[in-house]
């Protein structure tokens, strides 16, 4: 039986889809057969791995308004073991239309648990939000990963995000659980970083703290705008490493 997981942090620019891209190609790598479904309207999970959304004639919007099966909307992407059922502009309209749902936040369960048996691990890429798009994302999955940029209110992001959880827990989904939080973009030489790292660390438990750190890194960055995760891009790259560290830690988690 596959297992989901969302990749959520309702703060933007803390590298949630990069993180969700490079994941789920190092989890391929490693030989894991895997599912991303790209949940943002902006659809970057998409372009990351360079699918063409002019030649696309499903997506996740269709999928979540129960138009079509998940199945019908995967997409084969060129990188190992990794297919992608990809996200355009569209899926802005999914915000508004799932609320005349009588489940509006169960949609992407229903349509994951048709596919999930298919996979090894299913990767949900939730918008920065935590609307009602990001909730189908929480109660859809087994457990979330929490990519955080050591920044200033960083911190009181994370703890609304941890409130959001406990309150799916107890409505829609009581066995989603934190499979970590991680910390991206990181440049130890900052100070302000190192400070908020070790913030995190005091309010936190040990155990939901990835071991794994992603580095700030100008390869990461490059990557998405060849269409390839970073591991493919350039193997070599202090980035590629770090993702692959991930993967691994992921796999002895879940």
């Amino acid at each position: 039986m596959g297992t989901i997981i969302a990749i959520v942090n309702q703060k933007g620019g803390v590298a949630k889809t990069t993180t969700a891209i490079n994941l789920s190609a190092s989890l391929g790598k490693l030989g894991k057969k895997v599912l991303l479904v790209d949940l943002d309207p902006q659809g970057n999970a998409t372009t990351g791995y360079g699918v063409s959304k002019r030649a696309l004639e499903h997506t996740t919007y269709e999928v979540l308004m129960g138009e079509v099966r998940p199945i019908e909307a995967v997409v084969s992407t060129d990188f190992k073991n990794v297919d992608i059922i990809p996200a355009t502009q569209l899926l802005a309209e999914a915000e508004v239309r799932l609320l005349q749902f009588e489940n509006k936040t169960l949609q992407l369960r229903k349509a994951l648990v048709q596919i999930k048996d298919s996979y090894d691990i299913v990767i949900v890429d939730c918008l920065p939000s935590l609307g009602v798009l990001a909730l189908n994302g929480i109660s859809a999955c087994d457990s979330i990963v929490i990519p955080m940029q050591c920044e200033p209110y960083s911190l009181e992001g994370v703890a609304e995000l941890f409130t959001t959880v406990k309150r799916v827990k107890s409505s829609s989904n009581r066995h989603v659980k934190v499979l970590g939080i991680i910390f991206t973009m990181l440049d130890k030489r900052l100070m302000v970083n190192r400070d908020v790292m070790n913030n995190i660390r005091e309010k936190f438990p040990e155990d939901i703290i990835f071991k794994t750190e992603i580095p700030r890194n100008v390869r990461i960055a490059e990557a998405p705008s060849h269409g390839e995760p970073i591991i493919y891009y350039d193997s070599s790259s202090k980035g590629a490493a770090a993702y692959l560290r991930l993967a691994k830690e992921v796999l002895e988690k879940i």
